[in-house]
Formats: structure tokens, sequence, C-alpha cells
């Protein structure tokens, strides 16, 4: 059965240009209402102007899609939740919520201003948290919510000048597995994308001939699924140029040490066994990390737990 979004209601950050746009285009196309929000800035933050969101919403009504534009600064919370608000009185909930909102002000750490850096967390971290912060207790209510955060390899795996970026990225991954987790009960599934396309923010990094394999619609797919009624939870799915892949956080099996082990020298000479990756695994929650720790030390010091 084909999904489809009938009778939801969309929010997509960042939706007047690239991947946002793609979102919202795809989202629509398969029935959602959406909410095509974008403050339209350029890529650093700067400037201001709803022409590119008003652009998307005329594109999804031609194509007999419902839509609305909104300028919402996601780094403004009171904005935001006017956002959310207007959403619901026209039609009546926000079902989905894809954060996408970003800029780019890339810089060596040496070079990097403060503010700067505080800015990029700002717009995408901050930003996206003010976001599911809105729709939160609406999804509670409801008990329905499908909510897709963005990260990227620049704060999974790292990249030359993006410690602002990355910092806020990896963020996303924590944010994500706390909103997944205390979604549960409420039937709120929350995921994550990491996403690598030809917009905007790649346009200068690429060569022509790679930027051409990567269309921005080759990453909706995937967020499509993520905001479906049978999505999983917790999930970071990579997507690009249309290869699709599941990124997991893994912790190796480790060792136990007797305490007069406890020093750096022991653990610089059992370092190959403590890397070792041939048991390692995806935890599924922070106390899981405890209990595998106490039930070593426990199984070395012969006691029953």
């Amino acid at each position: 059965m084909a999904i489809r979004f009938d009778g939801r209601v969309a929010i997509v950050t960042g939706a007047g240009n690239g991947l946002g746009r793609a979102h919202a285009l795809g989202l629509a196309s398969r029935g959602a209402k959406v909410v095509v929000n974008d403050f339209g800035g350029a890529r650093d933050g700067t400037g201001g102007s709803l022409t590119p969101a008003e652009a998307v919403v005329e594109e999804i009504r031609k194509a007999g899609g419902t839509a609305m534009a909104d300028g919402a600064d996601v780094s403004k919370f009171g904005q935001v939740t006017a956002m959310v608000e207007r959403a619901t009185r026209e039609w009546g909930s926000v079902d989905l919520l894809c954060a996408n909102a970003g800029i780019l002000r890339d810089k060596s750490f040496g070079k990097m201003d403060v503010a700067d850096f505080a800015k990029v967390l700002d717009v995408h971290l901050v930003g996206t948290f003010y976001c599911c912060k809105a729709v939160w207790e609406g999804m509670r209510e409801r008990n329905y919510g499908r909510i897709v955060l963005t990260t990227s390899s620049s704060g999974l795996f790292g990249n030359f000048g993006q410690a602002n970026y990355g910092a806020a990225k990896a963020g996303m991954v924590g944010l994500m597995n706390v909103l997944a987790e205390e979604g549960r009960k409420n039937n709120i599934r929350v995921n994550t994308i990491s996403p690598t396309a030809a917009t905007r923010m790649t346009e200068e990094l690429l060569p022509p001939q790679a930027l051409a394999l990567m269309k921005p619609e080759a990453i909706t797919p995937a967020v499509e699924y993520l905001l479906s009624e049978d999505a999983p939870t917790r999930t970071i799915m990579g997507a690009g140029a249309g290869s699709f892949a599941v990124i997991k956080i893994i912790e190796t099996e480790g060792i136990n040490l007797a305490q007069s082990d406890w020093t750096p020298d022991a653990i610089a000479a059992h370092f190959a066994e403590i890397d070792d990756v041939s048991k390692a695994k995806a935890l599924q929650g922070a106390f899981e990390q405890t209990q595998k720790y106490v039930a070593q030390a426990a199984a070395r010091a012969g006691i029953k737990l």
C-alpha cells in the first residue's frame, strides 16, 4: 500500500529552497497539508524574505495541494509557537514536523568567531528544539506525531571548518534519542535524516558532474518514510543520490579490569581488546551501558545480580 498523508498536517522548516522545498512538495503530493516555513535569508542567515516560501506554496497549489507560507525564524520561540498555533487554527492539528532549516558560517576553528558558533547552534539545534517543543503538547494530546530532525555527516563523522555546524548536527542525535524515548507512550516517533544533496550549502564543494547526481528529491523518500504511519523511531537514515543507509552509534563489548589495573598503562596495554568491534552493538538507552558495565564488574567479583 502506498504511503499517504491524507488528513495530516505537516510543517517543513527551511522549505523555500533545496531539501526543504523537495520535502514540502513531496508531502503535499501525497496528501498532506503543508506549512512551508522559510525565513528567506541568505545561506549565512542574514536578510529575510517570504518570497521563497510563497513560491513553493504556489507550486503546491498549482499541483492541487494545500499549503500556507510562514516566515517564522526558527531561532525565535515566539515566532515558532505562533506558526504552530496558526496551522492548528487553520487545519486542526500539526501531525508531522520536518525540522530542516539551517545556515552555514564555515571557518576553521582557530578563525571562528564566537558569534558565528553561537548563531549556527541557535538556528540548527536550538531552532530544532523550539520546533519540537512547539508541536509536542498537541501531538501528546492527540496521541500521534511524527518528527524528523536533520543531522549531517559533518557532525556524525567530522568535516574541516565546521565546528559550529558539526556540533549542532551531532546534537540532533542526542535530541532524537531522548524525544524518541519520551514520545513512545503517546505514539510520537522521532527519527533523523542525514542527507547529502546538491543545495545552496554544497554547490561550492562538489564538481558539476557530482552535483548532477545529488538531486534534493533523492532525499525526500527517506523523509516521507520516517514521517509515515508505520515509521520506526530513534533511527538515523543516511540518504543521497538514490542511496539509503541506516547509521548506528555502537559501543564495543569492552573488557573489565581488576582494580589493580585501573591505570592508564593497563588501558594502553589492553586497548586492542577494548577497541575490538567484533561484538559491538548499538545500545538502546543510556542505562543499558550502566547495566553492561555493572554486569561485567559483578562477573569479575563473582557476584550474582
